[in-house]
């Protein structure tokens, strides 16, 4: 009863003080939450990929670099309609309109479950940047560069697919194939329907500055039904001489070189690549467009190289698409690739590809596929040993078969198969 006579006020206040004090903190906490459930409003990361499997047929197969022992072969494929990959894509607002974007691929075989490319677990995408609607967006990683980011628009691959549509070898990199590590992109804004692309990719080779390296531009003009893109890229061997291609060039998948096919082997020990392009696409109308492509590559050679003359691609190609009903896709295409006389060549090599396509739309993720391709070469190429290995040219269609290439000068190639996207 004392305790109760002497505190009777002072508990009263003290019971004032903890409830303002619990409506303060319980202000702050609900702050807080806001802030917190307001920052989660702001941020995004997507999971996406897709899945692609199917059979293919070839009429003649080999090793790369021989003219003999080639033999008809069905077997599984992966990867043809769209790249079985995996991968996050993430976003986050700044304010002012500024984003931290970020991507992070990674590609898989899903014939036997692997990864796509040895000790690169994201080797299809890692890159991270900033992105403003009125200046652009800047990204730094392994990422494509400002060469294909353009031409891709238009690029036959879409419609005919690159691993039997790319153009011969996939010489002129329209294909996904040629991604670059080390790589700082900028693409611009769009300007009443221009967009202008730039990237550099930083070879790091001690006391050479353009060993490695790989930069490139390009420019994107869309009005109407029209659309073009025109892209320029070189890139530089680490071994600055020429000679094998050196693991710290960044156009490379592990140190591997990109594009090594029938139409380039023998040049393969080159200083530097060089390419320019130029695509784009009419629509006709909704369901019909035709769409064109014309490359120049340049195969530059070194003191330790083993050819000694430049050789120079250059190829054109046409591609129609129609969608005849909703669930349906059609293409056709033609391309012809002839190399220039060098290196001891007295008859220049040739190449032409014929191609088909077929798509159904089982939903808005799920297709079918059938595709057919058949491919004539002529003249002459350098062998694997080069400049003195002079051979016949061999076939090989889109980027699906450059290391098992036709052991002739004609290959036939068709296969199916059912994609997923999620």
């Amino acid at each position: 009863m004392y305790g109760l006579k002497y505190f009777p006020k002072k508990t009263c206040e003290w019971r004032q003080s903890m409830k303002r004090k619990l409506m303060a903190n319980g202000a702050v906490i609900g702050a807080g939450a806001t802030i917190a459930l307001s920052a989660v409003a702001q941020s995004s990361v997507t999971l996406y990929g897709s899945i692609d499997t199917g059979l293919a047929y070839a009429s003649s197969q080999t090793s790369l670099g021989s003219t003999t022992k080639g033999r008809s072969v069905v077997e599984m494929s992966q990867g043809v309609w769209n790249a079985s990959k995996f991968g996050f894509f993430g976003t986050e607002d700044l304010g002012g309109g500024l984003k931290t974007i970020f991507r992070l691929e990674s590609g898989i075989n899903s014939a036997n479950g692997g990864l796509q490319y040895t000790n690169a677990m994201f080797g299809r995408a890692a890159y991270v940047g900033l992105t403003q609607q009125a200046y652009g967006t800047v990204t730094i990683g392994r990422q494509y560069a400002a060469y294909y980011q353009a031409l891709s628009h238009y690029s036959p691959t879409n419609i005919l697919t690159g691993y039997f549509g790319a153009h011969p070898g996939d010489l002129d990199g329209f294909d996904t194939g040629y991604r670059a590590n080390n790589t700082v992109l900028y693409q611009s804004p769009n300007f009443f329907g221009l967009t202008a692309y730039g990237s550099y990719s930083v070879g790091g080779v001690p006391g050479s500055f353009n060993s490695g390296s790989t930069w490139a531009s390009a420019l994107q003009y869309e009005i109407g039904p029209i659309g073009v893109a025109t892209a320029f890229q070189k890139t530089n061997n680490s071994n600055p001489n020429g000679g094998p291609w050196g693991a710290a060039s960044t156009m490379s998948n592990n140190g591997a070189e990109l594009g090594v096919s029938a139409v380039t082997n023998g040049y393969q020990t080159g200083r530097a690549q060089q390419r320019y392009a130029v695509d784009g696409v009419y629509r006709v109308s909704r369901t019909f467009d035709v769409s064109i492509a014309y490359s120049n590559v340049q195969y530059i050679p070194g003191k330790q190289s083993a050819f000694t003359d430049t050789a120079i691609f250059n190829t054109v190609g046409v591609v129609l698409h129609w969608r005849p009903v909703p669930p349906v896709d059609l293409g056709g295409g033609y391309s012809y690739t002839r190399a220039t006389r060098s290196n001891g060549i007295t008859s220049s090599a040739s190449y032409q590809q014929f191609n088909l396509s077929q798509y159904y739309s089982l939903s808005k993720r799920t297709g079918l596929y059938a595709l057919e391709a058949y491919e004539r070469a002529g003249g002459q190429t350098l062998g694997t040993a080069g400049k003195s290995q002079i051979i016949g040219a061999t076939a090989t269609i889109g980027d699906g078969f450059n290391g098992t290439p036709s052991s002739s000068r004609s290959l036939f190639a068709a296969g199916v198969g059912i994609v997923h996207r999620f």
